[in-house]
């Protein structure tokens, strides 16, 4: 393999901040439907099209044919050659190949998304060579996102030009999408059939394509660079678009993304930024790309660590309101389901979530010196409050505060903590009744709202005796994943799995200190942890499978069953460095040894980005959804704060009564 490649397979992302992207591998053979030119969120983040598939590109010089670009074809033909052609590529500041054309002569080829557009910019230009002419066929689907596209009678080939742009819209109920070129073009209709995407193949799903090709766009390299401009029919788009050539308009947005881009201080910020997307006025969180939208676990998880990277005060603001207002009977949604189906509501964790991301808000805003308004204090209070508040008195799901001032959750057939997997009707791994990590997060949501409210003071003190009490197995040196399983009174699982971890770190209040805390600790990483993260139950555990492979039946049974998860990498190395007191020589050891594998995954997987789970056996295999917002932001966490060099110490329990946070105040002064 030649040096200056990553992985060939490994994948690079562009994405618009509205849902939007493109993404694909780095020798341009698209292996997931996912990967395209242009899928555009029509109601951002969600109502996602597959605009632009891709293209076929080739040069001629002196007379010959030099294909630039390679597809996968079924049974499994890779054809043409022109990925053979490619001798280096880099994915920062974006994505841009070289390919090797013979007598020293090379072309460049770079691509890059315009961040707060639909829109996508393509350029080519000759390097040790004075002449040659670039073809270039667009592949065209305009399908829903996660859907596959066949020949069909009804799709339009033709274009309409429209002053300097050529506009396609294959079917009526389908954004049209802007073709924008100083460049000669055919028309010339072809389907492309029986595409094969070996990633949806091997993840046991339909995994052949067909894709229409309306015409062939040809430039003069001997002139000067060639650029090709792709955009959703929006009217920032058009308005842009129509005001000037495509080479003056190409070297305006290339110019202002490489300033945005050059203001992060790492490509991991950068990063990021990518996840922090449009939702009505407001913000929120992408899950992961390519295939997730927003949800409110992975919204609140990921917030407060990308907070420390491509994400503003402002925008941290702009999530906390945007999601207060769906607070329904104490809960947040835990997502939002593509089309116009209702919000689902089936996680105790996300509200708990977004109380701590809260937490570490206003923290943050004190630092700055920033104070809250009296609308937003009155929103975020009344959010709150509806959350602890509903969750006290109870609400869906089985969802309660139990005498013992524990929070009780669960019914069966219902996934509500964050191993939320099933097969059909059966839920992988129900946890119903008292969950280890939802535990830490009800009594430091508690002990947020004595913070913040007087008449709350107190309220976390007695389920934080209880859990102290009740959650320890003196079997194993650590604590139970559940406690009064199925609501049964002294019921106890005892299976092993990072749950625990949470007691201890990744919180801002630590529920364990002393031996107790250093014992499991000592026990997760033995057990548990991998370079890429957690393992999500121990290799000696009954049911543990060590490979997430197969169709959706065996991945999904696998997920929360041995999988690695990378975000949870985050609450252990911050619980590693708890117990052994936080000293620098432990957060330098906690970097080399936590940190180092984490940011050498950048550049093997989703380029840039942190996957979203691995193989619990080794290699530890990165698999599931290659650019996860959690996973890059609890990676930020640690990287920015848990081991930066000067921080202050944590809560830990027992607790003294604290002293009063920054509150919500208010203020004249700006949000």
């Amino acid at each position: 393999m030649n040096a200056s490649l990553p992985p060939r397979d490994a994948e690079w992302l562009e994405t618009d901040g509205l849902g939007g992207f493109a993404t694909g591998t780095v020798d341009g053979i698209r292996t997931r439907r996912y990967h395209t030119l242009l899928t555009h969120a029509a109601t951002p983040p969600t109502g996602r099209f597959a605009l632009v598939n891709g293209f076929e590109a080739w040069i001629e010089r002196n007379g010959q044919r030099i294909d630039l670009t390679s597809q996968r074809y079924d049974p499994g033909v890779v054809h043409p050659d022109g990925a053979n052609r490619l001798s280096s590529f880099v994915s920062t500041p974006w994505p841009r190949w070289t390919f090797d054309l013979g007598d020293g002569a090379r072309l460049e080829q770079e691509l890059f998304v315009r961040h707060g557009l639909p829109l996508v910019a393509l350029s080519w230009r000759l390097r040790a060579a004075k002449s040659g002419r670039l073809f270039v066929r667009p592949l065209l689907s305009g399908r829903d996102a996660h859907a596959l596209h066949r020949a069909n009678p009804a799709f339009r080939f033709d274009s309409v030009v429209e002053g300097p742009l050529r506009v396609w819209r294959p079917y009526p109920d389908v954004p049209a999408t802007l073709s924008l070129a100083e460049a000669d073009y055919q028309d010339a209709p072809e389907w492309y059939y029986q595409f094969l995407y070996e990633r949806e193949r091997d993840r046991g799903l339909d995994a052949i394509e067909d894709l229409a090709s309306p015409g062939v766009l040809s430039w003069d390299l001997s002139s000067g660079e060639a650029v090709w401009i792709l955009a959703a029919d929006t009217p920032g788009t058009r308005e842009l678009l129509e005001g000037a050539s495509a080479v003056g308009i190409h070297r305006g947005l290339r110019a202002a993304e490489r300033r945005r881009r050059a203001g992060f201080p790492t490509r991991l910020h950068r990063a990021a930024a990518d996840y922090v997307v449009t939702r009505g006025k407001g913000r929120t969180i992408i899950a992961g790309y390519p295939w997730f939208t927003d949800w409110g676990r992975d919204t609140f998880i990921a917030l407060r660590g990308l907070r420390h990277g491509g994400l503003r005060l402002a925008d941290a603001r702009s999530i906390l309101l945007e999601w207060a207002g769906t607070v329904s009977e104490g809960m947040l949604p835990n997502r939002f389901v593509e089309g116009d189906a209702p919000p689902e509501f089936n996680s105790v964790d996300a509200s708990l979530w977004y109380v701590i991301a809260l937490h570490d808000w206003l923290e943050a805003m004190a630092a700055a010196g920033q104070s809250v308004t009296a609308r937003d204090q009155r929103r975020l209070r009344g959010a709150v409050e509806a959350i602890v508040g509903g969750y006290a008195r109870g609400t869906r799901h089985g969802i309660r505060q139990d005498d013992d001032g524990l929070l009780a959750a669960g019914e069966p057939g219902v996934q509500l903590t964050w191993m939320d997997s099933r097969v059909g009707e059966r839920v992988i791994t129900p946890r119903i009744g008292k969950p280890v990590e939802i535990q830490a997060l009800w009594i430091n949501a508690l002990w947020i709202m004595s913070r913040l409210f007087p008449r709350w003071s107190g309220a976390y003190e007695r389920p934080l005796g209880v859990f102290q009490e009740r959650f320890w197995n003196p079997t194993n040196g650590c604590l139970y994943d559940v406690i009064d399983v199925d609501h049964q009174p002294m019921a106890n699982d005892a299976t092993v799995r990072p749950n625990q971890i949470l007691a201890i770190g990744g919180l801002p209040l630590a529920l364990l200190e002393g031996e107790r805390a250093r014992q499991v600790v000592d026990l997760v990483e033995r057990d548990l942890w991998t370079p890429l993260g957690l393992r999500t139950l121990a290799p000696y555990e009954p049911g543990y499978l060590g490979r997430y492979q197969g169709g959706a039946v065996e991945r999904d049974g696998a997920y929360h069953q041995g999988t690695v998860w990378p975000w949870l990498m985050g609450p252990f190395a911050e619980a590693w460095v708890r117990v052994r007191g936080e000293g620098e020589a432990v957060k330098r050891e906690a970097r080399d040894r936590f940190v180092a594998p984490l940011l050498a995954h950048l550049d093997s997987a989703g380029l840039g980005h942190v996957s979203e789970i691995a193989d619990g056996d080794p290699p530890h295999q990165p698999d599931g959804a290659p650019f996860q917002a959690w996973s890059v932001g609890e990676l930020l966490r640690l990287y920015t704060s848990v081991l930066a060099e000067s921080r202050r110490p944590p809560a830990t329990a027992p607790v003294a009564r604290p002293s009063p946070q920054p509150e919500l105040v208010s203020s004249n002064g700006g949000g």
